[in-house]
């Protein structure tokens, strides 16, 4: 049985506009964030390959990309590679690039088990360095 849980994205002191929210599907009630962190990944990379659309809207951003108010533009059209933007998502998170919230608590470690059910809400903080700061 499959639970479908709300992800929300949000940036803090940055300018990436209104907060991006979706729902994300995970097979089991209890999960490490490592785990998380790639389900997400790679629904999103696969959402984005199946539909090619203009702008890719993920948590790390792509190489060949120019970051918008919009996400991610590609300089070239390509397929991306779900495993590369999951490296890249398990750096960020252990470098504090961003922050995960499970029910608006902070997830400290990638080994971390958390409970899902329908109320849960899972939201990635991206942490944006000020300018001259």
């Amino acid at each position: 049985m499959s639970t479908t849980l709300m992800v929300k994205d949000e940036a803090l002191f940055g300018t990436f506009g209104d907060q991006y929210v979706f729902r994300l599907r995970i097979a089991a009630p209890r999960i490490s964030v490592r785990d998380l962190l790639r389900e997400r990944v790679e629904q999103e990379v696969e959402t984005y390959n199946a539909h090619q659309p203009e702008y890719f809207r993920g948590l790390v951003q792509p190489e060949e990309t120019e970051q918008t108010l919009n996400g991610f533009k590609l300089r070239k059209p390509r397929m991306l590679n779900w495993q590369t933007q999951y490296d890249k998502a398990l750096e960020a998170f252990q470098r504090n690039g961003f922050v995960m919230l499970v029910n608006e608590r902070q997830v400290e470690g990638l080994d971390t088990m958390v409970e899902i059910n329908d109320e849960t809400t899972v939201t990635f903080l991206k942490l944006v360095p000020l300018a001259g700061g």
